[in-house]
């Protein structure tokens, strides 16, 4: 078997050593650069990144109690140190003046998060919790009891160092809302983890997105109602210096601004008492506005393509051009009258209809122009690719025939036939 080499390539035999390191460099790079762009695409989705919350429970807990005590021993100091925390904790909840041996009856444990016990001396960073069933008499105000809200999905968005992020990687505020009790809050916190495909999904830009069909679809994911979005925001005086934080509380898909606040920390160390302080005062917020009636879901979001549909009717009126508004203006010709057909008794087919979307806008009028088609039944999507061809599955009495004729006298392009069709503009 013959095999030839065109004379316009340059043999391997005939190159000097400078030509042959050269092409086995070049060669190693290529391989790199790909190398480097395989690492990059699977780091999009893997990676150390994504924290569990804690269970929800239905004790009451209470965190960040730092106790500093001196005894004989270190086992007494340790001992003496618990039961200052436990007291501290009680006062913490609002509980009534009571012994300590009323208040040990109540504790269901005590939570260590960092301690050292010497000789005679307990320094310690302890967190309490106290049985519902027990404690809920004296502190069942401040216990979460009473009407809850909807479940809203949890987006922490941390803004430092001039980088808005989410779950791209594990940071403090989202360790914050991980750790925080939530079963203590009547507001019914959707969080996720933020691993795998969520760390793409939720991100800071999914706050500034308007679209209710792109929020139904995310919501939905997550069995979530609505969504509320706590924003921290870290200033830093130099490294390893003080910290300064501005926390805002907003809520739905309108990105509504609820409330907003400062807190200082001493440094890096002392980041985590901050961030956890922070999401204290920031479910503070959203309890207030949980009993003013502010936490409601957004009706556009459930209302399913009815209430687009009543607001793209409601633009065309107002857009469309009343009899008077111009009496010099020439009246345009009568467009021809279209007699509706009669469909009774033709039977309805389902058809699955291809669209590019872009973006949300896209997706916005594709749906809104297959639903205007006389005879269509429902619309909805059962594929979403923001960026690519998002698929959706339609009922219409006439199937893909009525639906291909109307969406080209609209002047889209129609391409297909059967039960499925591509439509772009």
């Amino acid at each position: 078997m013959a095999f030839t080499i065109s004379p316009k390539i340059p043999r391997l035999a005939r190159m000097g050593p400078a030509g042959k390191a050269a092409l086995w460099w070049g060669g190693a790079a290529v391989l790199a650069v790909g190398a480097i762009g395989a690492v990059q695409l699977y780091a999009q989705v893997e990676g150390d990144r994504g924290i569990a919350p804690l269970a929800n429970s239905q004790d009451i807990q209470v965190n960040g109690i730092t106790v500093d005590v001196t005894a004989k021993t270190g086992a007494d100091a340790r001992l003496e140190g618990w039961k200052q925390a436990e007291k501290e904790a009680w006062k913490k909840v609002g509980g009534p003046d009571m012994p300590i041996e009323s208040i040990d009856a109540m504790v269901t444990s005590v939570v260590i998060g960092h301690e050292q016990v010497g000789p005679k001396r307990y320094i310690a960073t302890l967190g309490v919790i106290f049985d519902k069933a027990k404690a809920g008499q004296y502190v069942g105000a401040g216990a979460g009891t009473g009407p809850r809200s909807a479940p809203l999905l949890l987006i922490p968005v941390l803004q430092s160092g001039g980088v808005r992020q989410v779950f791209e990687v594990r940071g403090p505020w989202q360790r914050a809302w991980a750790e925080f009790q939530a079963s203590a809050s009547p507001v019914d916190y959707v969080r996720p983890t933020g691993s795998g495909g969520e760390s793409l999904i939720l991100n800071a830009g999914q706050a500034t997105r308007r679209s209710r069909l792109w929020w139904r679809t995310v919501l939905g994911q997550f069995n979530a109602s609505d969504v509320v979005i706590p924003v921290a925001r870290l200033e830093r005086q130099w490294p390893g210096g003080p910290i300064k934080g501005t926390f805002t509380a907003r809520y739905g898909p309108d990105d509504t601004f609820l409330g907003s606040f400062t807190m200082d920390a001493a440094g890096e160390q002392d980041l985590p008492r901050m961030m956890d302080q922070a999401v204290v005062r920031i479910d503070g917020l959203y309890r207030d506005a949980l009993a003013q009636g502010q936490l409601r879901p957004d009706p556009t979001i459930n209302a399913g393509g009815e209430a687009l549909d009543r607001a793209f009717a409601e633009l065309r009126e107002k857009l469309m051009p009343k009899p008077g508004d111009n009496p010099g203006a020439i009246a345009p010709e009568a467009a021809p009258t279209i007699r509706a057909e009669d469909v009774t008794g033709v039977p309805s087919e389902a058809v699955s209809v291809q669209f590019a979307t872009p973006d949300a806008a896209a997706v916005d009028a594709a749906m809104a122009a297959v639903r205007g088609v006389p005879g269509v039944q429902g619309a909805a999507t059962v594929s979403l690719a923001i960026g690519g061809t998002s698929v959706m599955r339609v009922t219409a009495v006439g199937g893909a025939e009525r639906i291909a004729a109307t969406l080209r006298a609209q002047g889209w392009k129609v391409t297909g036939g059967g039960a499925s069709l591509r439509i772009s503009r």
